[in-house]
């Protein structure tokens, strides 16, 4: 979500009428189709100016998910992280954030893409077209799995004893139910869903982690002056009007984006 602040509380200090903010709205389930929404300001955090809305709205979610998963790994400068299906959208906000934290980074994708990636500040770039990462890679401290399914498996293959894997694609287990506070029967649910993917983290004796990324104005400020140091872009697939709203979230659903979708309400800034 971007936006201009129309009105403030009472006791709202750090942000006025005409402000550009940004947010992952502080709710219950995933997003908002609004033009007028009331936010927590603890949830909010300035644009960089050399940002248009459309890029703006495009971070807050894949920008927090990535910080709460550098902070779940408890990731320390020096070390290393492979960061999977690095040329896409996701990539593009990890490999910065990452470097910015003082980490190696490491990561794959389509070989065409590797100029960019690189530029980014990836400090090694695999082609998984022509170099299998199983094979070339081990003892990594983290990764970050944007991948999934049986990418999973393989990336733990490559790291140390006790590292640390954040996966945005597989499963949630028991550990991730307790960290949200979820009721005592999804916590049992869950653990038997993840159950899989702890012993497969056990058997290569490292930290399986799944994250649902949370409101933090804090770290999205953190995000944004990064951003504006480094003039870094999000990649976007498509911009939708808001007429067009079922179609942009059939392209979500179907797995079909490039780079984030966005929605836009007439007059809004391009």
């Amino acid at each position: 979500m971007v936006g201009l602040v129309e009105a403030v509380g009472s006791r709202v200090s750090q942000f006025q009428v005409g402000d550009r903010v940004f947010a992952r709205l502080p709710l219950g389930q995933i997003g908002a189709f609004a033009e007028y929404v009331a936010v927590d300001a603890a949830a909010l955090a300035t644009v960089p100016d050399y940002l248009t809305d459309v890029e703006a709205a495009a971070i807050p979610l894949t920008a927090l998910t990535i910080m709460q998963a550098l902070e779940l790994m408890e990731a320390q400068a020096g070390k290393t992280i492979f960061i999977s299906g690095g040329t896409g959208g996701v990539g593009g906000m990890a490999i910065p954030i990452a470097k910015a934290k003082g980490l190696t980074v490491i990561t794959n994708g389509d070989g065409a893409n590797a100029e960019w990636v690189l530029a980014l500040g990836a400090d090694r770039f695999i082609d998984y077209k022509t170099e299998d990462y199983t094979k070339t890679l081990s003892q990594v401290d983290y990764v970050l799995d944007t991948l999934g399914g049986a990418e999973t498996e393989k990336q733990m293959s490559i790291m140390k004893k006790g590292g640390q894997l954040v996966s945005l694609r597989a499963m949630p287990n028991g550990a991730f139910a307790k960290r949200m506070h979820l009721p005592k029967w999804k916590q049992v649910l869950f653990g038997l869903v993840g159950r899989q993917f702890d012993k497969m983290a056990e058997r290569y004796g490292v930290a399986y982690h799944f994250i649902f990324v949370e409101s933090n104005g804090k770290q999205l400020q953190e995000v944004a002056d990064l951003f504006s140091q480094l003039q870094i872009k999000p990649s976007i697939d498509t911009v939708y009007p808001f007429e067009e709203v079922n179609a942009a979230l059939d392209k979500v659903a179907n797995g079909r984006s490039r780079g984030k979708t966005v929605l836009t309400f007439e007059g809004g800034k391009k």
